[in-house]
């Protein structure tokens, strides 16, 4: 019953009436709630490894490179790993609509408490804001497939680029103010200006709700009140296991910054393998919703590789901006976080070329398969950090190279970002069985977990090393191979696609 309702509620878009661009006038709300909600994470995020790594002396908590980039790297995994039970949560308890409207409210109360100037509510916030963002961002994107008549809507793609642009305009401006202000003022309050960005994102939600499909409100997959009470116990007795545990390795005076990085960084890794067996026992799905996750399994590897180098804008490619950058152009000196606008400011000024690119190429015939986008993302993610290898030779000797440098960088990562990011984001609800239609996108996310657990994992292995030329140059091949393979293998990957194209 619960598989049926879904299906009815994806293929009944909402009423036709006044447009947002010629879509569904509830992409606007979606639109403005993830504009907002970027502004807040990326505005942190600019500031987050400078924060972590500045002097106690100006402000900062004074941490080596190696140690804030890997932090920063599982922070960033846990918010999309996160995303897994966000869907589970709205399949199962809320629905979509209200599980967002509590990501929301939970995403502001963190970035308030990094606001408060101690460590501990620093730490406690990064992880309200990944809780916060995991019941977000799967089930907001979801929201967006609700609103077309079925899979093969021609609009579909499109309405995913217009969305993914409200996700890069919130993230050009953060930045651009709260870098500013966090930099070159007060941390905190930066911190303090990305709670209000999520309170603004928040109530744009819940003034616009009427205008999203009713799908959106539906549980899926609604628990009964027995199961409910299982899960409860079992999640309890897990959490006291992992306090008991944490609470023994504190008081033991044994307990550094490892013990919280290692664990989540195999987690990261471990949760996806565990996720897709899950799936693939499933003995609900019918041999074509399988032959489709087979598929769905090629493009989720090539997007952690693709996220594992991709996510560095804010690590290690921040610190390369703030060490070895020239932070004036053209006789204008700016913050070192302006770098972080490059990348959304490509995006708003490409991403309507691209979507107007793949509809022309569709009517002529000549578009390029899901398969082969992907393919290209990778070939240019990896072609970005073997332009990083040259910057980081010629940035040799303490040298301050020109900022061109990164703005190169930041272009050929958005030309591979927009081949394969919103292509995903459309590709995964295509795919997703019905059983599975939000958890589905929290698995999508989780490639930006493995990726980023992987990055981890790389930079407290090399510790001092991390950032070198080789760092990036080693990267860069990879993700090149990985493309060139995916290449390689395209036909296999689009006859497990079935009827999806």
């Amino acid at each position: 019953m619960a598989t049926t309702t879904l299906d009815a509620g994806i293929r009944q878009a909402p009423p036709s009436g006044k447009t947002f661009f010629g879509h569904p006038r509830g992409l606007a709300t979606l639109f403005m709630t993830e504009m907002w909600e970027r502004f807040s994470f990326y505005g942190m995020r600019a500031l987050l490894v400078l924060y972590m790594t500045a002097a106690t002396t100006e402000g900062g908590l004074g941490m080596k490179i190696a140690v804030a980039t890997a932090v920063y790297s599982v922070y960033n995994a846990m918010v999309y790993l996160l995303a897994l039970p966000g869907g589970w949560i709205a399949d199962r308890f809320l629905g979509a609509r209200k599980t967002v409207a509590l990501g929301g409210t939970i995403i502001m109360i963190g970035h308030f408490l990094l606001a408060v100037p101690f460590p501990a509510s620093f730490f406690t916030g990064l992880g309200f804001i990944a809780l916060g963002s995991g019941l977000l961002k799967a089930n907001i994107s979801t929201m967006v497939g609700h609103l077309y008549d079925g899979p093969n809507d021609p609009r579909r793609d499109g309405g995913f680029t217009i969305f993914y642009m409200g996700i890069n305009l919130g993230a050009f401006a953060a930045p651009l103010v709260i870098g500013t202000v966090g930099q070159s003022v007060n941390w905190h309050l930066g911190f303090a200006l990305a709670g209000v960005g999520m309170a603004l994102g928040l109530g744009q939600f819940l003034l616009g709700t009427r205008h999203l499909a009713a799908a959106s409100d539906v549980v899926t997959a609604p628990m009964p009140a027995d199961e409910k009470r299982a899960v409860l116990r079992k999640a309890g007795l897990w959490l006291a296991v992992a306090v008991a545990f944490y609470a023994v390795v504190v008081l033991s005076g044994r307990f550094t910054i490892d013990w919280a990085i290692w664990p989540l960084s195999i987690a990261g890794i471990a949760i996806p393998v565990f996720v897709f067996a899950r799936v693939k026992r499933d003995k609900d799905l019918d041999e074509a919703e399988q032959s489709k996750m087979s598929g769905y399994i090629w493009f989720f590897v090539a997007a952690a590789v693709f996220w594992m180098i991709y996510d560095q804008s804010g690590s290690t490619l921040s610190v390369f901006a703030d060490d070895s950058t020239a932070s004036t152009l053209f006789g204008f000196a700016f913050p070192s976080s302006w770098f972080q606008s490059l990348n959304p400011l490509y995006i708003m000024a490409l991403a309507p070329v691209f979507a107007w690119l793949w509809v022309a190429l569709s009517r002529r015939g000549k578009n390029p398969s899901t398969t082969m986008k992907f393919a290209i993302g990778l070939l240019m993610i990896g072609a970005s950090f073997l332009v990083m290898m040259l910057a980081m030779a010629a940035a040799a000797g303490g040298v301050k190279v020109t900022p061109l440098w990164l703005a190169v960088v930041y272009l050929v990562q958005t030309v591979g970002e927009l081949t394969l990011s919103p292509v995903g984001l459309s590709v995964t609800t295509k795919l997703a069985p019905a059983k599975y239609a939000s958890q589905m996108m929290g698995v999508w996310f989780l490639a930006v977990t493995a990726g980023d657990c992987v990055a981890a994992i790389v930079q407290l292995v090399l510790g001092d090393a991390t950032g070198t030329t080789w760092y990036f140059a080693v990267q860069g091949v990879a993700a090149i191979v990985a493309g060139l393979g995916l290449a390689m293998y395209r036909k296999k990957v689009v006859r497990l696609m079935g009827d999806v194209h």
